[in-house]
């Protein structure tokens, strides 16, 4: 396969550049310095775990910055395609010029106004459980966040470099302190023991499909809650109560699909990874996961965990219908009535 034209490259990634002019000053100071290093590695070839100039990074940082400031505002660049132009967000139709070559397009909203673009090297499109499964390599354009999975349209998209890169950075962080707890037992089942770099190499290979089975929950999430769920999301305004949206279907979907196939298959590894990745909001809402996983590690056979699964399939289910009926009861004006909703002890799944 050939390199994308130069042209194409450039109006993705000015696309990809303003989004991140829009919404980078959004994060926490910590995560916009973490994000914007493994931006800088990523955008000048660094390989993983490699040093890197500290003076350099500052003076790109800076450059960046001034960059989006210029950015900021503008509108999104049409895609020289076809003899033609055409507007970014027409995801099936760029695809299909560009899947003869090789090439994968994606673009949508991660969040509400949350613009994501990419554009990288196709490595296989295949069908599974009803959903289109495009996964990509090498990466030509994307943004300062590159989500490694996501469900667009029908289509999960998987991302490996950005997969392998999120897997890197954790790891990276995680020698810091080299503290025991769920990424340990993640590293020690993919043969950290032995090789600790090759272990994440395997981490990337096999987590892959931990990512999918996520992304085929969601899909089966889309079908329950119908088309008002993602309405309401377009309607929030209040970054908090979008995470909180997000965290529960993300909930929903891998108590229905992610973890009951990983204790079906008696993935120990991939449950460790899942368990690694239970952060935030999501690992706040759901605390009798988290207990049942430490009786999965005490030798229950992963018979908490199933129990688990099953009632918050239930649970995560009836409080997505709870953000529903108050959506439609209130409209735009039903945020405040969501986030005290989803804030209430009440919901968690204990």
């Amino acid at each position: 396969m050939n390199a994308p034209d130069r042209a194409l490259i450039e109006a993705v990634q000015t696309n990809c550049h303003i989004a991140d002019a829009a919404h980078a000053a959004d994060m926490t100071l910590c995560i916009y310095l973490l994000q914007m290093r493994e931006f800088y590695r990523w955008e000048q070839g660094i390989a993983p775990l490699q040093p890197m100039a500290r003076e350099a990074v500052g003076a790109w940082l800076s450059a960046r910055e001034a960059l989006w400031d210029g950015l900021e505002g503008q509108a999104w660049r049409a895609l020289p395609l076809a003899g033609g132009s055409i507007d970014p967000f027409d995801v099936e139709p760029i695809n299909a010029a560009l899947l003869p070559q090789g090439l994968v397009y994606g673009a949508g909203y991660t969040a509400p106004g949350r613009a994501s673009f990419f554009l990288a090297a196709l490595e296989s499109a295949q069908p599974r459980d009803g959903v289109l499964v495009r996964t990509s390599g090498h990466e030509y354009a994307r943004g300062l966040s590159s989500p490694p999975a996501a469900l667009q349209d029908g289509t999960i998209y998987l991302r490996q470099e950005s997969l392998q890169r999120w897997l890197w950075e954790k790891y990276e962080a995680w020698t810091l302190r080299r503290s025991e707890g769920s990424f340990k037992r993640a590293l020690d089942a993919h043969g950290y023991a032995a090789d600790g770099e090759q272990a994440v190499t395997r981490m990337v290979q096999l987590q892959a499909e931990t990512l999918i089975l996520h992304e085929l929950g969601e899909a089966q999430a889309a079908a329950l809650l119908g088309s008002d769920w993602a309405a309401m999301r377009q309607a929030l305004n209040d970054r908090r109560t979008e995470l909180y949206v997000r965290a529960v279907r993300d909930l929903l979907a891998d108590c229905r699909v992610t973890l009951p196939t990983l204790l079906q298959r008696q993935h120990g590894a991939s449950l460790h990874f899942w368990f690694a990745n239970l952060e935030g909001l999501r690992a706040e809402l759901a605390p009798g996961l988290e207990r049942a996983y430490t009786a999965y590690g005490a030798g229950d056979g992963g018979q908490a965990l199933a129990s688990a699964c099953g009632q918050g399939a239930a649970h995560w289910q009836s409080v997505c219908e709870q953000v529903l009926t108050l959506y439609r009861a209130h409209g735009a004006a039903a945020q405040p009535y969501i986030r005290t909703l989803l804030e209430s002890p009440a919901t968690r799944q204990a």
